[in-house]
């Protein structure tokens, strides 16, 4: 079986967010089921910096606005997984991410930049490829970088994969003038309602979700939420008329990576069996934050960009209710400016009790989540979420809305949940500020009783949440795919 992962970042050769956890962990784990599996990147400059036994396979001609391209091949400098990346200087070899230069805009040419990477895989996944040696069988296509391969698939005569489109997260969705269909070397008349058309542009999303022989997303609550006008942004009646192709299959996470009894950034692990020494990160969190260091006090811990999505407004308008009670915030995160100037005020006010890191530390992201007693993450929508799960492993409880991945991997805490021992956090039912309130509150009622709250942790430290039964299902469903 083989597979041409298809994706626009991979950690850890290049992440902006969890797009990238999932392309650089679900593939390791497809190989470990014995999947003969290859990834598919633009070749930006930090990923060619840190590709292993970098080598040139072949240069690619004709192609779109560019002429041509090279393409290389190398190894993920940690699982050794295969990797080919497409090398442009015109496209990617630039400062910046992947989508945006350093002041946070997008690039004006991500068009041609995902217009290409898409191209590039369905050359790959034809029967006219120049790997002769190395034709795919499925090519997984992943949000809307590459969403547009499976379109140029469709209208290939020489098409050989199937294709799947996976949907990390709705709300991007590729929207380009309408000019571009044809520019980019796609028919005209593949600019309609049921093709590329959408709202009066190019949508690179829409054409993944229509030509694809199947459509994945990454919890299956988000899979259903889609196909509501709530969640569907706009896309919902093409959703819903594919429903039956839709395949919800809940993330994992890299469990050697996020492990509390051997994670190097921790000044103390802990485990399980150990769970007592977690109080130790959280002195020594409290102290490299400023924070007072009182072990009673409640410590709510934050990693998250800073987004409407997030829910994090809901987070500050409460701040000062939860200081009430003796709690404590610890926040890492960036994005909307309004929200970071709002927690940098709070910490500013309430030196000892709030801190609030703006920007990303990895380091530091392990120690909040070690260190916090319980994690807050009420987000409005989420298609999967990670961030809950390195909670649960870390014995920090979270406290999350009831939606998408989040609803399918924490189960709330009440009397019967902790009497059967399934209770893993505390689950809100609407994203608004009461209910937040309310919700923790609950979660300090609980940690007030120590034998409770313990319970609740090693439930949590008992879950699946590695990548080997996502990994089974997508291999399953790869495999009903090529049998038809």
């Amino acid at each position: 079986m083989r597979i041409l992962f298809v994706s626009s970042e991979a950690h850890p050769l290049i992440k902006t967010g969890g797009l990238a956890d999932v392309s650089g962990s679900l593939p390791a784990a497809l190989r470990k089921l014995g999947v003969d599996i290859r990834l598919l990147l633009p070749a930006y400059p930090i990923v060619l910096e840190k590709l292993h036994n970098k080598q040139h396979i072949v240069q690619l001609h004709g192609l779109p606005e560019v002429g041509s391209v090279n393409l290389l091949s190398g190894n993920m400098p940690d699982s050794g997984l295969e990797v080919m990346v497409i090398e442009s200087a015109r496209l990617y070899s630039r400062p910046g991410g992947p989508y945006n230069d350093s002041h946070g805009s997008d690039w004006d040419d991500n068009v041609l930049r995902f217009g290409i990477l898409s191209k590039v895989a369905a050359i790959l996944s034809s029967r006219n490829s120049p790997l002769h040696d190395w034709i795919p069988d499925i090519v997984h296509c992943n949000d809307w970088q590459s969403g547009l391969t499976p379109a140029f698939l469709h209208y290939s005569d020489t098409a050989h994969a199937k294709s799947i489109i996976s949907i990390h997260n709705l709300a991007f969705q590729g929207n380009f003038p309408s000019e571009w269909v044809s520019r980019l070397g796609l028919p005209g008349h593949s600019y309609q309602m049921h093709g590329l058309e959408y709202y009066g542009q190019m949508s690179f999303l829409k054409a993944g979700i229509y030509y694809a022989n199947s459509i994945t997303t990454v919890s299956p609550t988000y899979a259903r939420e889609i196909q509501t006008e709530q969640y569907g942004f706009g896309m919902q009646g093409l959703l819903a008329t594919r429903s039956h192709e839709i395949h919800g299959i809940l993330n994992g996470i890299e469990i050697q990576e996020w492990n509390p009894a051997t994670d190097p950034y921790l000044p103390s692990t802990y485990s399980i069996e150990r769970l007592a020494d977690k109080s130790k990160v959280k002195q020594s969190l409290q102290a490299q934050l400023g924070l007072e260091t009182i072990s009673h006090k409640p410590l709510l811990g934050v990693v998250s960009r800073l987004t409407h999505q997030k829910g994090l407004d809901l987070l500050l308008s409460i701040a000062e209710p939860l200081l009430a009670r003796q709690c404590q915030i610890a926040l890492l995160g960036a994005g909307d400016p309004h929200m970071e100037q709002g927690f940098r005020h709070l910490a500013q006010q309430y030196p000892g009790q709030i801190s609030a890191t703006i920007g990303y530390k990895e380091a530091l992201s392990h120690q909040i989540m070690a260190g916090a007693d319980m994690f807050i993450m009420p987000s409005r929508f989420e298609p999967c979420g990670l961030n809950q799960m390195y909670g649960l492993c870390y014995g920090t409880p979270p406290v999350v809305t009831h939606t998408g991945g989040l609803a399918d991997s924490v189960q709330d805490t009440n009397k019967l949940s902790l009497k059967n021992k399934t209770a893993t956090g505390f689950v809100l039912e609407h994203a608004d500020s009461q209910s937040l309130l309310d919700t923790i509150d609950r979660a300090l009622a609980y940690y007030q009783d120590t034998k409770s709250w313990q319970q609740i942790q090693r439930n949590g430290m008992q879950q699946d949440v590695s990548w080997a039964r996502s990994a089974q299902a997508y291999f399953e469903l790869y495999q009903s795919l090529i049998r038809y």
